[in-house]
C-alpha cells in the first residue's frame, strides 16, 4: 500500500511539470517539420490537424497530460508547415547583372567590412514580371554619391544571385535562412549607388538613424560603434577588428539586443521606480508601487524593442522580459521554470524557425539553466555571509553557470571556444549593467531638455572599458581554440539530456546524464569528410595529414572559411592550398587512385584522361563520358555540395540536395532530358 501511494504521489508530481514540457514536445514536432526529407500535402496536413482535435478532445476526457502533450507534438509539425508556406515570396531562379531599384529597409555590414543594405519594393530589368521581394546588396568600391538612409530610394547596377545552397552537405542552410527572411536575391555592386528619391515621413528606422548619427557627434568612433550596436541594433560602424576581439574574448553577445539588454534596462527602470516610492513611504503603502515600477518597465522594454528594430533576436528578448514582468503584474514569481516555458511557447508559435537559430538555442539554455542553478542554491547559501561576498558569489555563478549552459552551443555553431571567456565577462558585463544601460537611461530622460549628451560621455566610459578588455582579453596567447564541427546528432542529444536533467522529478532525472554523455562521446568521434566539393564544382578540399588541402588558394572564400572552421583547423585559404602540391591542374592522391579538380576552361584542357578509381571534378560540362568518376556542371545543377567518405576503398557519397530534400526554401533540380 505504501509503494502505491508513493508511485501516485510520484506520477502525481510528473502531471504538476507538464506545463513545463510544453515547449519541449512543442520544439520536438517543429524539429520534426524542418528534418522532413520533402514538404507535407495539404491532405497530410488537413489529416494531422483532424487528429489534434480529436486528441485534445480524449486529453480533456480523461484528463492525461501525456494525450495532450501528443496533440502539442503534433501540433508543432502542422504550425511550422503552415507558417513556412506564409513566408513564401518571388525570389531570383537565375544569375542577374543589371539595373536594380528599391527601398532601404536596413542597414548593416558585410563579413568584408562593406555596407550592406536591404531593400524591398523592388524593380529589375524589364524581363523580370515578379522580382524578389527582397535583396540585399554590398556596396564595393567608392560610393562619394551616396549615404545610405532609412526608407531611401536608390539604384544600381549589380550582379545578383539566388541565395546559395550549403557549403557542405550538413553544413549551414542559407537557403532556409534567407526563405524565412522573404530574402529572394543577394549581391553586390562595385559602382557607386544612387539617391533616386529621399526618405519620406517619419518612421522608427529614421528615428534609428538619428539616435545613431548623434551618438557619433557625441562619442569617439570605436565607443560610437559599440553604442550605436547596443542601442539600435546598427553594427555597421564596428570595424573588423573591434568585432574579431569581442567574439575572441566572448563578448560579441553584447552586440546582439538579447536578453540581457532588455532585462538589465528593465531591471534599471524597475529598480529607480521602486527606490523612488520608497523614498515616499506614504505614496508607497497607498500605491501598488512594485505593479507599477513592472507596467513602467514593461513600457520601457516595449520603447527598445521598437527603436532597436524588432528583430527576431529582440523579440524573442523582450518575449522572455515581458513575461517575467507579467508574472510580478499577476503576483507570480517572475524568474521561474514556468516563465521560461510560457516565453519559449509564444517564441515557437510565433517563429517556428528560429528553434534552429543559435540565438533561441544559446538564450534559453542560459536562462533556464540560471534558474535551476539558482532555485537549488535558494536557502543552501551561509546566512552570516556579507551582502557584498553574497553579490559577487552570484556574479560568479552566474557568469559560470550561463557560459557552461551555452558552451556546447557556441562551440558547435560558430566552432571555437574563448579561453578567457569567463574572466572577460566578470570584467564586462557589470559595467554593462552598472554603467552603459543606466547611463542610457539618463541619456533618454535628458534627450528632450538637449542634455543627452551627459549620458553618453558617462556610457562612452563603460563602453570604453568593455573595448579595452576585448581587445587585451583577445591579445592572450591562446585566446581562442578551434573546435571541431559535431555531428549533426550532437546538439539534440545534448538538449534533451539536460532538459530531462532539469524537468524531470525524482531520481529517474539523472537518466539525462545518459544522453549528454553520449553525446559528447559522439562529437568526440566525429569525423571530417575526406574530400568536400563545392556546390558548382569551384572549389575542392581534401583531407590531409596536416589538415585539409584546398585546390585553389582564392576564390569562394566564404565556403574555404567554412570548411576549414568546421574541420577545427585555423589555417588561412592560403595555407591550405599550399598543404598539396602546386601544379597547373590540382591532384591529389585518394585511396582508389587519383582526385583531379579542373576549374575552367583553360584547367580542363590540361586533363589528359583517367582510370578507373579516379575522381574528376569540374565546373565546366564534359563534352565526352571518362573512364572515371566524374562531378560535372550537369552534376552540381543535381547535387549541391559533395562530400565524399572512403571506407577502405569503398567510396560514400552524399549530396546537399540528398540532405535538404524537396523543401519550400530549395530550387529543385534541374531534369536534363527535360531540357533537351
Amino acid at each position: 500500500m505504501r509503494a502505491q501511494t508513493k508511485w501516485k504521489a510520484y506520477l502525481s508530481a510528473q502531471r504538476a511539470a507538464a506545463p513545463l514540457w510544453v515547449p519541449v514536445v512543442l520544439g520536438l514536432g517543429i524539429g520534426l517539420y524542418f528534418g522532413l526529407p520533402r514538404e507535407p500535402q495539404v491532405w497530410e496536413l488537413a489529416l494531422a490537424t483532424g487528429s489534434i482535435a480529436v486528441l485534445l478532445v480524449c486529453a480533456v476526457v480523461r484528463q492525461s497530460s501525456v494525450v495532450f502533450l501528443i496533440s502539442v507534438f503534433i501540433l508543432g509539425t502542422v504550425w511550422s508547415a503552415v507558417n513556412a508556406r506564409l513566408h513564401e515570396a518571388s525570389r531570383l531562379t537565375e544569375n542577374d547583372y543589371g539595373a536594380v531599384t528599391g527601398r532601404v529597409i536596413w542597414i548593416d555590414t558585410s563579413s568584408s567590412g562593406a555596407t550592406r543594405l536591404t531593400l524591398d519594393q523592388v524593380r529589375l530589368s524589364a524581363s523580370f514580371r515578379d522580382p524578389p521581394e527582397r535583396v540585399r546588396v554590398s556596396l564595393h568600391g567608392a560610393q562619394e554619391w551616396i549615404v545610405p538612409r532609412p526608407y531611401q530610394t536608390i539604384g544600381l547596377t549589380a550582379h545578383l544571385s539566388p541565395p546559395n545552397g550549403r557549403a557542405e552537405p550538413d553544413g549551414f542552410d542559407f537557403q532556409r535562412h534567407a526563405y524565412f527572411l522573404k530574402l529572394g536575391a543577394v549581391g553586390y555592386t562595385r559602382l557607386p549607388a544612387l539617391e533616386l528619391a529621399p526618405p519620406e515621413g517619419v518612421s522608427l528606422f529614421g528615428l534609428r538613424h538619428a539616435i545613431g548619427q548623434y551618438v557619433q557627434a557625441h562619442l569617439p568612433a570605436k565607443e560610437a560603434a559599440l553604442a550605436m550596436a547596443v542601442t539600435t541594433g546598427d553594427r555597421s560602424g564596428l570595424s573588423q577588428d573591434t568585432l574579431e576581439a569581442l567574439r575572441a574574448s566572448n563578448l560579441a553577445h553584447l552586440l546582439a539586443i538579447s536578453g540581457l539588454h532588455l532585462g538589465l534596462l528593465a531591471g534599471v527602470v524597475f529598480g529607480a521606480l521602486r527606490f523612488g516610492f520608497a523614498l515616499r513611504p506614504s505614496m508607497a503603502m497607498r500605491w501598488p508601487a512594485k505593479k507599477i515600477a513592472a507596467a513602467c518597465a514593461l513600457a520601457a522594454a516595449c520603447a527598445y524593442l521598437a527603436i532597436s528594430g524588432a528583430g527576431i533576436a529582440t523579440q524573442r528578448a523582450f518575449i522572455m522580459t515581458a513575461v517575467a514582468l507579467c508574472a510580478i503584474l499577476l503576483d507570480q514569481r517572475a524568474l521561474s521554470l514556468r516563465a521560461v516555458a510560457v516565453a519559449a511557447t509564444i517564441v515557437l508559435i510565433l517563429h517556428p524557425v528560429s528553434l534552429v537559430s543559435p540565438g533561441f538555442q544559446m538564450s534559453f539554455a542560459a536562462t533556464t539553466a540560471l534558474i535551476a542553478v539558482f532555485a537549488f542554491l535558494r536557502g543552501r547559501l551561509p546566512h552570516t555571509m556579507p551582502t557584498w561576498a553574497k553579490a559577487a558569489l552570484s556574479l560568479l555563478i552566474s557568469s559560470s553557470v550561463a557560459g557552461l549552459a551555452t558552451a556546447p552551443f557556441g562551440a558547435a555553431h560558430f566552432n571555437q571556444i574563448a579561453s578567457y571567456g569567463l574572466l572577460a565577462n566578470l570584467l564586462s558585463v557589470p559595467v554593462m549593467g552598472l554603467i552603459v544601460v543606466p547611463a542610457a537611461v539618463v541619456a533618454i530622460l535628458l534627450w528632450p531638455f538637449g542634455l543627452a549628451w551627459i549620458g553618453l560621455k558617462i556610457m562612452g566610459l563603460g563602453l570604453s572599458w568593455i573595448l579595452w578588455v576585448a581587445q587585451t582579453i583577445s591579445a592572450l596567447p591562446n585566446a581562442t581554440r578551434a573546435i571541431l564541427a559535431p555531428d549533426p546528432q550532437v546538439l539534440p542529444l545534448l538538449t534533451l539530456g539536460a532538459i530531462w536533467l532539469i524537468l524531470w522529478i525524482g531520481r529517474f532525472r539523472w537518466l539525462g546524464l545518459l544522453p549528454i554523455c553520449y553525446a559528447f562521446v559522439l562529437w568526440a568521434q566525429t569525423e571530417r569528410p575526406d574530400i568536400l566539393i563545392e556546390q558548382q564544382g569551384k572549389l575542392v578540399g581534401i583531407m590531409g595529414p596536416e589538415g585539409r588541402i584546398l585546390s585553389k588558394s582564392r576564390g569562394q572564400g566564404f565556403v574555404a572559411q567554412t570548411w576549414l572552421e568546421n574541420d577545427g583547423d585555423t589555417a588561412t585559404q592560403e595555407e591550405a592550398h599550399h598543404r598539396g602540391p602546386q601544379q597547373k591542374l590540382f591532384q591529389s592522391p585518394i585511396p582508389t587512385g587519383t582526385l583531379w579538380h579542373a576549374p575552367g576552361k583553360r584547367a580542363l584542357a590540361l586533363f589528359d584522361g583517367c582510370t578507373k578509381g579516379d575522381i574528376l571534378v569540374t565546373d565546366q560540362p564534359l563534352p565526352t563520358s571518362q573512364n572515371c568518376t566524374t562531378f560535372d556542371a550537369a552534376t552540381f545543377q543535381q547535387t549541391g555540395a559533395i562530400a565524399i567518405r572512403f571506407d577502405g576503398t569503398t567510396m560514400h557519397i552524399t549530396t546537399a540536395q540528398q540532405k535538404r530534400g524537396a523543401r519550400l526554401w530549395t530550387p529543385q533540380p534541374v531534369d536534363q532530358n527535360q531540357d533537351q
